[in-house]
């Protein structure tokens, strides 16, 4: 089983870090799979590398972030124009036509939904200029909201693993107070040589009856 790193974070372990997640925000990955290959090349735990971009490493690189989802905005957009140049003899059969005439449910609604709802709009409804701003504001808008839900999962995770943390002390505190208040209670009782002890299994002291 590999090690689980423990120990302080680096001026280079913060630098990995970094670079990966604004690759992976370049190249349209999620920062959630960045931690993962983080926490492989450094045998730290994602959740760790999560918290550690998040608390630390993430406010020393605000502007490098916006340069790489600007990046991020115009591969799409790049690749988007190359894909609608392709010739479609029915684009029915592509991206179904919807009801224009009901408004739009937004529940359940992800990227390809708004795809299709926005290119069955015909040019008399919404203008070309302005139906490319709401394609790239909805695009922009979920991908956000998609970053910002791995975020909060990988900060949950840590959350959750430290909580187990503490608890697991405080059973072992109060295991050991328990311990400390039978041993006084033993020795006002009758003086420790005069008794005869024993240590169960789980290693608490108990007196011998005579």
């Amino acid at each position: 089983m590999m090690k689980v790193r423990q120990d302080a974070w680096s001026h280079e372990d913060d630098v990995l870090l970094a670079e990966t997640v604004l690759r992976h925000i370049r190249e349209g990955s999620t920062q959630l799979v960045a931690f993962d290959e983080v926490g492989d090349e450094l045998h730290r735990t994602s959740a760790a590398c999560g918290f550690r971009w998040n608390a630390v490493v993430r406010q020393k690189y605000v502007d490098q972030i916006r340069e790489a989802k600007k990046e991020r905005k115009e591969r799409k957009r790049a690749a988007a124009f190359a894909t609608n140049r392709r010739p479609v003899r029915n684009a029915s059969l592509y991206y179904p036509v919807m009801n224009t005439a009901q408004p739009l449910n937004l529940e359940g609604l992800d990227i390809e939904t708004v795809i299709s709802y926005l290119r069955s709009l015909t040019s008399n409804q919404l203008p070309a200029d302005q139906l490319k701003k709401e394609n790239e504001k909805l695009l922009k808008e979920n991908l956000e909201l998609l970053t910002q839900n791995k975020e909060l999962e990988a900060e949950l995770k840590t959350i959750q693993d430290e909580h187990q943390t503490i608890e697991e002390d405080y059973q072992s505190l109060i295991q050991i107070m328990n311990r400390a208040r039978r041993m006084a209670i033993l020795q006002e009782e009758e003086p420790l040589s005069n008794a005869t002890f024993r240590m169960d299994k789980n290693g608490n002291l108990e007196k011998v009856a005579k």
